[in-house]
């Protein structure tokens, strides 16, 4: 069983998007007995609430549900438990390298190193812009999606 967590700032934007995306695609490609999906956010300002009502309305229109999963912290533990531990940008991933045991430092990294074909490597928030930036942020985590789960095949030998 491989473990892929993403993690953003409160786990109601970016993180459930990234987590909603992956296993849509993880279960397309039926691998969702060998792949475990999670996500979480760095802060605790959203613990057990559902994701945002934008985040949740942009995924449904590509056939993505996120209405399930609901905000949890990230922690320690997580790291441990992990293989992947995906950032969304720069910040969360110093928070997570900060909580991290020093041995597992290598599980945290940003999740846009994945999309190889964009020239961003962080995932904009776009909980205080209007819709496009969650349309945009689909596109993002779409192509990462992709990416991360060649690397898994490879790595792995799925």
């Amino acid at each position: 069983m491989v473990r892929v967590l993403f993690v953003c700032l409160g786990n109601i934007c970016r993180s459930p998007t990234a987590e909603g995306v992956f296993r849509k695609l993880v279960e397309q490609e039926g691998l969702l007995e060998l792949i475990e999906i999670d996500s979480a956010g760095t802060h605790a300002y959203h613990i057990g609430e559902a994701p945002d009502a934008r985040a949740q309305q942009a995924a449904a229109r590509r056939g993505i549900d996120l209405s399930q999963l609901r905000g949890r912290k990230a922690t320690a533990s997580d790291i441990e438990a992990f293989d992947y531990v995906l950032a969304m940008d720069r910040d969360n991933y110093e928070n997570l390298l900060a909580i991290s045991p020093d041995h597992l430092s290598s599980r945290v990294r940003l999740f846009l190193e994945y999309a190889s074909n964009r020239p961003e490597d962080e995932v904009p928030d776009p909980y205080f812009g209007g819709s496009g930036g969650f349309e945009r942020v689909l596109d993002m985590v779409e192509e990462a999606a992709e990416g991360l789960l060649a690397d898994i095949r490879r790595q792995h030998d799925f």
